[in-house]
């Protein structure tokens, strides 16, 4: 997808005051926003204008917001923000094994949602400029992907093959919880979706690597019930 000089923005829910109301606030904030109020005319939209986020509630006539997630996920690496009326977490936990990036609680202020929308689109430029490079940054973190050499304060790490792809997955999504699930699929594959205590025991191997006190790690966070966040480090 070529850069555009505004960020398209696909909001995807049935109330139709309240998807006017974000693209009247995001448009002020030099967005280009799309609206949509089903499934059904969500997913048609978002493969014809390929926009940059989606906004995506969860309670949707007919096809709801989890299945979409689902759908988009298939196809896309788009960043997706969730709307949730529950307060509980268990949307939370949800979204995210399905690949969501983040969620708005309903009632939500219209500063907090675009800052999150920023902060998304931030991170997802950051992620695109090094994509095509053979180096990741993370704070004191760096990796080459060419000769698979990891250094942390300039120190050179030895790691195996396998704990290399579980830190460059971590790396590649600094900042954002990864669920458990999405890095058993994306490290090992689909099979190990299920082995939470197999991955437990990788992380604690790769922190006993990276981490000065692997029992009070500062780099690879747990947030229990979740996943795994690698925060970086200056």
């Amino acid at each position: 997808m070529e850069p555009r000089a505004k960020p398209r923005i696909l909001v995807i829910d049935d109330e139709h005051a309240l998807v006017q109301v974000i693209r009247e606030a995001l448009t002020e904030e030099g967005m280009e926003v799309l609206g949509a109020h089903s499934a059904e005319e969500g997913l048609p939209l978002f493969f014809k204008a390929q926009p940059d986020l989606v906004v995506l509630d969860i309670v949707l006539p007919g096809c709801d917001g989890w299945e979409v997630c689902r759908q988009l996920r298939r196809v896309s690496d788009v960043p997706v923000l969730m709307l949730t009326a529950r307060r509980d977490g268990a949307d939370l936990v949800r979204g995210l094994n399905l690949g969501a990036d983040d969620y708005v609680t309903k009632p939500f202020s219209l500063a907090v949602l675009r800052a999150r929308i920023d902060a998304l689109l931030r991170r997802t430029a950051r992620a695109r400029r090094v994509a095509g490079s053979r180096v990741l940054q993370a704070g004191d973190v760096e990796v080459d992907l060419l000769t698979r050499a990891v250094s942390v304060r300039n120190t050179p790490v030895r790691l195996t093959p396998k704990q290399f792809d579980l830190l460059v997955y971590l790396v590649r999504n600094a900042g954002r919880t990864v669920p458990r699930r999405e890095l058993l699929q994306q490290v090992w594959g689909p099979e190990y979706t299920s082995q939470n205590r197999y991955l437990n025991l990788y992380i604690w191997y790769l922190r006993t690597r990276i981490e000065e006190n692997p029992r009070r790690p500062r780099r690879i966070l747990t947030w229990r019930g979740l996943g795994y966040r690698f925060v970086p480090v200056l």
